[in-house]
Parts: structure tokens; C-alpha cells; sequence
């Protein structure tokens, strides 16, 4: 493959190691309908800071030193992109995906810092990004898309009760951050969206494009 095709980076979330985005990366390099360079960035989700994730993020980055940079992210991983391109905002262009991401509040987060064994158990990064709220907005001059699950499977149900649309474990609220290019809402669960063909095609739409095929 050319040097000179798009790179894209999947960041991976919360527990997860990047082998969770097999299926989705497949399908990109399917539906993106052009040479496209896939890598995974993995890193250590429990007990890295984000200082910690983001410095080797750029490392890694600059390594592959691309001409065109895309970067799709679940979960956790969205705030790792969105920290990342804050801190290290020069590099080459390209746009964002992100998908199930607690981006601007995370309430199952909130639920979970009340309890000390699951505190400790979901580490560092977590702790510092997501138990207290904080206004964010997305400022990268790069387009941004997201994706939010509204089918509520998922393991933040057992620490708080949605009472709006959520993935299970991320309220769809909780996803839309002031600055995005577009938004979009699939019936899927919050790993259900790294299974989904529509997710796959959508993702591979906006990274072309920066919409989305569908709308809302």
C-alpha cells in the first residue's frame, strides 16, 4: 500500500485492547472504497493517566508520520482522541469518528466513583476524565462525527438508571459535544456499535466526506 493512502488509528476503549474493532476495521478498509492504512493504538486503560495515553499517542503518530490522519474511537477512546488532538493539536489532516464516547459527562462514571471497589477497579483515567462533569467542546480543526447507541445494553445500567436514550452505558446526551460536524443515533448497544455494518458504512462515509448518510 502506498505511504501516501490515508492512515487511520482505531483507539479503543475502557478494559478493551483493540482486538474488540476487528470486525469494524475489516469492514472500512471494505467500505472506505480506497487504499486506506489501519493501525491500532493500544494502551493501558486502567492505569495510565491521560497525560500518560495522549504523549504516546503522539509518539506513535509521529512514527508513522502520515500526510493524511484519521482516527476513530469507542468509548473511552473518543476522550483519548479529543484530549490528544487538544495537547498535540499539529498534525496532519484528516477527520474523526467517534463512537459511544462520554464526551461531555459520563453518569455512570459519576455512579460508579460512589463506589469504592468499582472506583478502583475502572483506574486512572476514568477517574480523572469522567467522575466530576466538566463543559467540553470540540475545537480541532478537523470535522468530527459521533455515533450513540440507544439500545440500553450495557454494564453502566448496573450502577445508574438512564431516563433518557442510551447504549447501556452511555446516555446519547452524553455523546453530543458542542462543535461536532454531525451526529447520529443507531439502535445498537455500546459494544453492539463495533459489530454494526451501518456503523462501519457510516464511519466510512464521514471519514470521506464529513457527514453522515443518514440523519439524526
Amino acid at each position: 500500500m502506498s505511504p501516501e493512502s490515508p492512515h487511520l488509528i482505531y483507539v479503543h476503549g475502557l478494559f478493551m485492547n483493540g482486538s474488540d474493532s476487528l470486525v469494524l476495521r475489516r469492514r472500512l478498509l471494505r467500505d472506505f472504497g480506497a487504499p486506506l492504512n489501519v493501525h491500532v493504538f493500544r494502551y493501558r486503560s486502567t492505569t495510565a493517566t491521560m497525560a500518560d495515553i495522549t504523549s504516546r499517542l503522539q509518539a506513535y503518530v509521529q512514527e508513522l508520520a502520515p500526510t493524511s490522519l484519521h482516527f476513530v474511537a469507542h468509548s473511552l477512546g473518543g476522550l483519548v482522541v479529543h484530549r490528544f488532538l487538544e495537547r498535540y493539536p499539529e498534525q496532519a489532516p484528516g477527520r474523526v469518528v467517534l463512537m459511544g464516547s462520554p464526551l461531555v459527562a459520563s453518569r455512570a462514571a459519576v455512579a460508579i466513583a460512589r463506589v469504592k471497589w468499582a472506583a478502583a477497579m475502572v483506574g486512572r483515567c476514568v477517574a480523572e476524565e469522567l467522575f466530576d462533569e466538566r463543559p467540553r467542546c470540540w475545537v480541532a480543526e478537523r470535522d468530527l462525527g459521533v455515533i450513540a447507541g440507544t439500545t440500553p445494553m450495557g454494564l453502566g445500567r448496573l450502577f445508574t438508571r438512564f431516563e433518557e436514550e442510551s447504549d447501556g452505558t452511555v446516555a446519547v446526551s452524553e455523546t453530543r459535544i458542542p462543535g461536532a460536524a454531525d451526529s447520529l443515533s443507531l439502535p445498537l448497544s455500546h459494544m453492539g456499535l463495533l459489530l454494526s455494518a451501518r456503523v462501519a458504512r457510516e464511519t466510512a462515509a464521514f471519514l470521506k466526506t464529513g457527514k453522515f448518510l443518514l440523519r439524526g
